[in-house]
């Protein structure tokens, strides 16, 4: 007599009917309207998770994506907490605020974004390589993302660092709506064989050999410590999203009939351990669906209301006169010696060469391994920082321009700054971007631009910035001793080779911000102000030039305010000032629309409408940056036209 196929397979076949039922169960809360959103099915590959978790051994990690229900139930096996995060209820894994494609427990992690996820995943296999730790790093990817170029940064990171990291594609014909026919070029394995990646593929029909196949690929990670990336021939019974389903059913039958549970439920239905099995499991689903449909709704902290009598204390500020770029160098080096956790990633930021303003000269000397060359992938960069941050790491990213910073945009947006609120602050995000940015060195349109604001305002980030009246290596020291969530830092280019220095101007006081690991630092005149002057990053020097020349030649004395954080910034330090002299100027050197400047301008509206406030903005001129000198010099903001807009503002108030 042949053993029962329960004997042997008992326990992959519980959990492939548990992911099954719990997607059907889904599917029937949609259609009730217990459901926010959408719901994303993996019906007809369930084999594919459990084949993959069933190898898997405490710190391992996985990342999923919007189709990951199956991912997680064989990782983690919470049905309730996965059933009760989809509802939006409290008792969700997330409780309630990722849904179905964002979840995380243990060391799982899913991110709806397509391709997103394969950097991130990369990144916490270095966290595993650099920690010495044999573990293995997931990541899950549909035919679909073959056509995303992060999948394959991800694939050539993983290859020449040798990352312990297992791609796996579930091959099901479709991305979205769209036959493979119209998206698909030549073959999948090659892709990544092109990496020099080894190369698995099986499929779910035979699914007793994909479990051996992927305990083979799994355990090769593991004894090579390189990447594999293991093919899934599979197919989706049901729709992409809920009911948007326009394949032909002479399409789908022929794939519902060879599905090994279908075949299972129906060969086995008289089957008394079968019988008891499927109850069983049905019985479970149904106790997580009323745990979760008794369980109250989260609620969402509300940030406290702004006082408009705040008030900020001042202290002097004193530090030694030295160059901006060697004041990073030292900072960078002084937190690669104190922490081991910083590990600082760029391009070209190897010695001798020390990066494109030498900032990291001579660091991977002394920290080999921990300063590291890259490809020229700027998502890939900020995805690995955020694998790396993920992992328990202190990452560093160098992103060679600023200019560039776009090309990583879904890396910061996406995912550095959702992941801490989205995984119900069960992870942390500390992952420092550091990159030059700005113009005035004829690097004309694509390397002398000031972006920065497009990265202001996302919630849970901090952007900081450089300036010629506060120390870098101070400003990083802090950093890395209070991280608590994505930074971006600004580094002007012309800064760098000009010296900080605390010495104050004949007639003024430099002071900081007291308590403040961060500070706003103030050149405040010894006499009554006249105009308020706010200036970010470079544009310090420009404010500080115009600010002697309007005391020297027209006597206007101003007081001048230079933040070192950008985001998030609070105009509650300019309250003293403004109050004074009720003209306030804003100097920044991007564009002025939708800016820095336009939201200090508008949050001293709002707070201070009895002040009167007269404002004026300093900003680039709105077209692209030229490389001729003299064509720059009329785009990017001067002391010139801070002088300008000044005299503009005080003249405006005395009519």
């Amino acid at each position: 007599m042949e053993p029962h196929i329960l004997d042997r397979y008992g326990s992959e076949i519980r959990t492939a009917l548990l992911i099954r039922f719990t997607e059907e169960r889904l599917l029937r809360l949609f259609a009730e309207g217990k459901l926010f959103g959408t719901v994303h099915t993996c019906i007809g590959q369930e084999f594919v998770g459990v084949s993959v978790s069933r190898n898997l051994v405490d710190g391992d990690t996985v990342f999923s994506n919007h189709r990951g229900h199956g991912h997680f139930i064989s990782y983690c096996g919470n049905v309730p907490g996965l059933i009760g995060e989809i509802m939006g209820k409290s008792t969700g894994v997330c409780a309630g605020r990722g849904g179905s494609q964002h979840t995380q427990e243990a060391g799982f992690f899913s991110n709806g974004i397509q391709g997103g996820i394969t950097p991130v995943a990369t990144g916490l296999a270095m966290a595993h390589s650099l920690k010495e730790k044999n573990n293995v790093s997931v990541v899950y990817v549909g035919d679909g993302t073959l056509g995303q170029g992060a999948l394959y940064e991800s694939m050539n990171f993983a290859s020449i660092w040798n990352l312990p990291v297992l791609f796996v594609c579930e091959n099901n014909l479709y991305a979205q709506s769209t036959s493979q026919k119209q998206t698909l070029s030549g073959d999948i394995c090659a892709r990544a064989a092109a990496f020099g990646i080894d190369t698995a593929h099986s499929d779910t029909w035979e699914w007793q050999t994909l479990l051996e196949q992927m305990e083979s690929s799994i355990a090769r990670i593991r004894e090579t410590g390189r990447p594999m990336f293991h093919r899934v021939d599979t197919y989706r019974l049901m729709a992409h999203s809920k009911g948007d389903d326009n394949r032909p059913d002479e399409e789908v039958a022929p794939y519902r009939e060879r599905d090994p549970l279908n075949s299972m439920l129906k060969e086995l239905a008289g089957d008394e351990r079968w019988k008891a099995l499927v109850e069983e499991v049905s019985a479970e689903v149904e106790r997580a669906v009323e745990q979760a449909d008794a369980a109250p709704f989260d609620e969402v902290e509300q940030p406290a209301r702004w006082s408009a009598t705040a008030t900020h204390g001042w202290e002097p500020l004193s530090f030694e006169r030295e160059k901006v770029v060697q004041s990073v160098r030292k900072g960078l080096e002084a937190g690669l010696r104190d922490d081991e956790r910083v590990v600082v990633i760029g391009e070209d930021i190897e010695s001798p060469y020390g990066g494109a303003f030498k900032a990291t000269m001579g660091l991977s000397h002394d920290f080999p391994g921990r300063v590291r060359n890259t490809p020229i992938s700027e998502l890939a960069l900020v995805g690995i920082g955020n694998g790396l941050a993920l992992g328990g790491m202190l990452p560093v990213v160098e992103i060679m321009f600023g200019d560039f910073l776009a090309l990583a945009m879904d890396q910061w947006l996406n995912h550095a700054a959702k992941f801490q609120y989205m995984f119900n602050d069960k992870v942390r995000m500390p992952v420092v971007i550091r990159t030059p940015m700005g113009g005035k060195r004829g690097y004309a349109s694509t390397h002398s631009q000031s972006i920065e604001k497009h990265f202001l305002g996302l919630p849970g980030t901090q952007v900081l910035c450089l300036h010629h009246r506060y120390p870098a290596e101070q400003l990083y020291k802090d950093l890395f001793a209070t991280i608590d969530r994505p930074s971006l830092v600004i580094e002007n280019k012309i800064l760098y080779g000009k010296f900080a220095s605390s010495d104050a101007p004949a007639g003024y006081r430099v002071l900081k911000q007291k308590g403040e690991a961060f500070p706003t630092v103030r050149i405040k005149p010894d006499a009554p102000a006249d105009v308020t002057i706010v200036a970010m990053g470079g544009m310090s020097l420009d404010a500080e030039q115009a600010l002697l020349e309007l005391f020297e030649e027209m006597e206007i004395v101003v007081d001048l305010f230079l933040p070192t954080r950008m985001y998030p910034f609070d105009v509650d330090v300019l309250h003293e000032s403004i109050s004074q002299t009720r003209k306030l100027v804003v100097a920044e050197e991007g564009q002025g629309f939708v800016s820095l400047s336009s939201e200090i301008l508008a949050q001293v509206a709002e707070r201070y409408p009895e002040l009167g406030v007269v404002c004026r903005r300093v900003a680039a001129a709105p077209n692209p940056i030229p490389a001729a000198r003299p064509l720059e010099e009329q785009c990017l903001p001067q002391a010139s036209d801070i002088i300008r807009l000044t005299m503009e503002a005080v003249g405006e108030l005395v009519h």
